[in-house]
């Protein structure tokens, strides 16, 4: 059974009806289909940073756990943002935050703050970053700033151009 705090789920119709309670966040992310020769799942990483680009959460982080005859954390660097900020001081397998990789589709991710890899944020602005690397493919970062705690619920929507599709995130006070 998956960790209630690090649930990923195939977005839904009935997902996206059910609003996220007091002190949840939701990102919904979507990993494109892609018609190439090769094709590989992405690594992903979703992560929180403090106004000072300091990373204070690591939500999520989708690698090829299963790799046969290589260390799978070896491509974990190719998420050149996220191993620069948190990835290289982050012991994986991470419990709580770290997975298999996705085929593509749509998911939701939900956290609670205070609870499992969200931590209890103080007053300010952050920025929720997602990125994705593929294996004989890009790489691509996408941020969504955000204030803390929201006067009202809040959304925030970017999409990727290549290699993540529409990053949805939101929260409520």
């Amino acid at each position: 059974m998956p960790n209630a705090a690090r649930m990923v789920l195939p977005l839904t119709a009935a997902a996206l009806a059910t609003s996220a309670s007091g002190g949840e966040m939701q990102v919904q992310l979507e990993i494109p289909r892609l018609r190439v020769a090769e094709y590989h799942n992405p690594y992903v990483a979703v992560w929180l940073e403090n106004a000072a680009g300091k990373t204070v959460a690591n939500l999520d982080v989708w690698y090829d756990v299963d790799l046969r005859g290589d260390d799978p954390r070896k491509w974990l660097p190719d998420m050149r943002t996220w191993w620069r900020r948190a990835g290289r001081t982050t012991d994986m397998p991470a419990n709580g935050i770290s997975g298999p990789t996705q085929p593509p589709g749509r998911y939701t991710l939900r956290f609670n703050e205070g609870s499992g890899p969200l931590p209890k944020l103080a007053a300010g602005s952050y920025v929720l970053r997602v990125e994705a690397a593929r294996e004989v493919g890009g790489r691509e970062l996408v941020s969504i700033p955000f204030q803390w705690p929201p006067a009202k619920p809040m959304t925030g929507t970017k999409s990727g151009s290549k290699e993540l599709g529409t990053v949805r995130f939101s929260i409520q006070p």
